[in-house]
């Protein structure tokens, strides 16, 4: 299943981002009222700039305690992204997360942000994958 057909799939809120001048304890709010594991880094909405992660958080909590909070959101955030396009796979994908042992990708077109996909996504669109061919399967079978 190609990432456009993922995207298909999800609900259209758009992507969700925060200019890296905001602190953690404001993403941290995001995350929470949107209830959503990663927020995309970005001064203009479309330009992703980063990622910051419920993780990212708690890794910095656990280091430096509540005082992260206040820390701006480019001091926490992976700044060095790693993105699909809407015409890879979903196995590519899923590879790319697996090794990179992430699990949002910012979903790109050009340097413009398209869409934000978590392995959630990519694993419901394989399943979903796996049991038409299953069902197809089944029916070659009984001569459907």
């Amino acid at each position: 299943m190609l990432v456009q057909q993922i995207l298909r799939e999800k609900s259209d809120d758009g992507v969700v981002t925060i200019a890296p001048g905001k602190t953690v304890a404001e993403a941290a709010e995001v995350l929470s009222s949107r209830r959503i594991g990663a927020i995309v880094v970005s001064r203009d909405g479309k330009t992703a700039e980063g990622i910051l992660s419920e993780r990212d958080i708690v890794r910095a909590l656990g280091k430096s305690g509540p005082s992260c909070l206040t820390e701006k959101v480019e001091t926490l955030m992976t700044a060095k992204l790693v993105s699909c396009t809407r015409t890879e796979n979903s196995d590519a994908v899923l590879a790319k997360m697996t090794a990179g042992r992430f699990r949002h990708m910012p979903v790109l077109e050009g340097t413009e942000m398209v869409g934000l996909i978590s392995i959630g996504d990519v694993v419901k669109a394989r399943l979903s994958e796996l049991s038409m061919e299953k069902d197809a399967l089944e029916g070659m079978i009984k001569g459907f």
